[in-house]
């Protein structure tokens, strides 16, 4: 953080895109500055963030989550959505997913992963409400064919796990690579 420290003064509240240059109140729309980053930025920004909320509007063509059933969607906010796994690893096996096309977790905006989190949250409160038996979860992005990305649209696992439904499950995400998640 720069300027006045948080013992001083909290940090601040403002938009991303400025009210007077078209920017709502949304979540996905506020930023958290210090009070010097805030007071001196102004509305002098003249980027135009018009093309980036355009490409929400983009699908891929064959794309499976571009395309998705809008019956199978389980919740979502403004950039992103979540739906059951139609391979689940565990019962309950949940997907975010990034409303606009885009591969990578790397090429996400902080207010995207914002969304994800948000709904990574929401779901595993809707589990652990649904399956008393679900103690402990793994989360998981596979980012590119290497890392097994099967569906070149960025999408995060929340994989619900119990007691006792692995022999051994030290090591968690490790164990994608075999013999590494005994260490």
């Amino acid at each position: 953080m720069t300027g006045i420290s948080a013992e001083e003064r909290a940090l601040e509240v403002d938009h991303i895109l400025p009210r007077n240059q078209g920017g709502d109140d949304e979540p996905s729309n506020l930023q958290a500055l210090c009070y010097s980053c805030n007071s001196t930025k102004r509305d002098r920004d003249d980027t135009d963030f018009r093309p980036i909320r355009a490409s929400y509007e983009d699908r891929e063509k064959d794309c499976l989550f571009c395309e998705i059933e809008p019956s199978r969607i389980l919740e979502e906010n403004e950039l992103a959505y979540s739906v059951s796994d139609g391979f689940p690893v565990t019962e309950h096996h949940t997907l975010v997913v990034i409303k606009r096309h885009c591969q990578s977790f790397f090429d996400l905006s902080r207010p995207e992963t914002n969304s994800c989190l948000q709904l990574l949250d929401t779901a595993r409160d809707r589990i652990r409400e649904a399956d008393s038996s679900v103690s402990d979860f793994n989360i998981g992005i596979n980012d590119g064919p290497n890392a097994g990305q099967t569906i070149a649209h960025c999408h995060i696992h929340l994989i619900p796990r119990r007691a006792g439904d692995h022999p051994s499950p030290r090591g968690g995400v490790r164990q994608v690579i075999p013999g590494k998640g005994d260490y």
